[in-house]
């Protein structure tokens, strides 16, 4: 009887431990709101879908790195953990619980199959910031709908804005509300806003399905929002190598983006960048759903056009601590940065 019992609950704690996946998918990281696991938590009605939206890192060198979904009748359990660039000790957290059914999925695109186009048809860009000497191809973006001017920079076959945009529209906001920041670091825009929809047509729970080719979104005339193909031809251009295990991690790309002042030190260490093209991303945080604000110091978000189902988008990041660029999915009504690019 004693061994019955036994073999019975040692059954149930594998079949708990499967379905909660391996343990280092909870320390990822995500959209902070509490102190160690910081949850920013969101209750809508009817039954229950649980949604862990983890702004993961691209420290994961998890087992468990595969799309888990755990569907029954009335309810799928999901986690979204979305391949960010940091895992912090806190292992924080954005839980929505919305309605319907229950959802956990682990979306954490880390195969080394989805290795994308080949380096050899991208043009390498040549550093032009080297040893406090600057040679970049610098130029200028006047946005005549408030007369804002931008600095751009030409990086291999790409013309970027080299800084983050800053146009007033629905949906944006200053990092802690507070215009200085919108001066420093450009406005944090939902990724409806940023594709120049509104919530209804493309935010969370609506696909919107947008059309091939370049989508101007919120940016200037004659420029778009970067698709998730173009940040990889930029990973590509400043000598980013994608890793073999981790398909949404570029190695080497994350220093060379990087301003170099603004970022927050790691253990006595700078976790400033060469900006070695010119780029020069600032890390301006992001706001989360329910207006809460963080990592100002400790990252740079950038959305990119390219849309994941009705609730999530890609993005591009990168991270104090690591010297890798990352493309990665979140909620879409996160508030992230946006750097345009020419036509």
């Amino acid at each position: 009887m004693n061994l019955t019992k036994l073999f019975v609950g040692a059954f149930s704690l594998s079949a708990m431990l499967v379905a909660c996946g391996d343990d280092s998918t909870s320390a990822k990281d995500t959209e902070l709101e509490e102190l160690s696991s910081s949850s920013a938590v969101e209750i809508a009605s009817s039954s229950s879908t649980i949604r862990n939206d983890s702004l993961s890192s691209s420290a994961i060198e998890s087992s468990s790195s595969s799309a888990v979904e755990i569907a029954s009748s009335s309810s799928t359990i999901r986690n979204d953990s979305l391949s960010s660039s940091a895992i912090e000790s806190s292992s924080s957290s954005a839980i929505e619980i919305a309605s319907s059914s229950s959802t956990i999925r682990n979306d954490n695109s880390s195969s080394s199959s989805e290795m994308t186009q080949s380096s050899s048809s991208i043009t390498t860009a040549t550093p032009c910031n080297v040893d406090g000497e600057s040679k970049c191809n610098y130029g200028t973006l006047t946005d005549t709908r408030d007369g804002k001017t931008y600095k751009t920079v030409t990086i291999g076959d790409q013309v970027w804005m080299a800084e983050n945009l800053n146009y007033e529209t629905g949906n944006s906001n200053c990092y802690n509300g507070a215009d200085s920041n919108c001066t420093k670091y450009g406005r944090l825009y939902t990724w409806a806003a940023a594709v120049g929809k509104t919530e209804e047509e493309c935010g969370y729970e609506n696909e919107c399905n947008l059309p091939s080719g370049n989508i101007q979104g919120v940016c200037p005339e004659g420029w778009h929002l970067p698709s998730k193909t173009e940040f990889e031809t930029l990973f590509t251009a400043v000598g980013g190598v994608q890793d073999e295990d981790y398909a949404y991690r570029w190695n080497g790309a994350g220093t060379v983006l990087k301003s170099t002042s603004g970022w927050n030190e790691y253990e006595g260490e700078s976790g400033n960048g060469t900006d070695a093209f010119g780029f020069s991303a600032l890390p301006a945080g992001y706001r989360i759903s329910t207006g809460s604000y963080y990592y100002e110091g400790n990252f740079a978000y950038f959305w990119s056009s390219t849309e994941l189902g009705s609730n999530n988008a890609y993005y591009m990041d990168v991270h104090y601590r690591y010297d890798t660029a990352n493309l990665s999915s979140n909620g879409k009504g996160t508030g992230f940065s946006v750097r345009c690019l020419k036509d």
